[in-house]
């Protein structure tokens, strides 16, 4: 699955997926906003921890 992220490299937004490999450009990517996959996992991380 992928996120609609930006890329530094490009200027654009484009579908990274959560490793890097860009389904716009089909090559992976390595100057990308990964906030979005950073903040879904602390998310999930809390969930976990919560429900201990």
């Amino acid at each position: 699955m992928y996120k609609w992220c930006y890329n530094y490299d490009s200027g654009d937004y484009e579908d990274i997926d959560e490793d890097g490999y860009s389904y716009t450009q089909d090559e992976y990517v390595y100057n990308w906003d990964d906030s979005d996959y950073r903040r879904e996992e602390e998310e999930q991380k809390q969930q976990k921890e919560e429900s201990w």
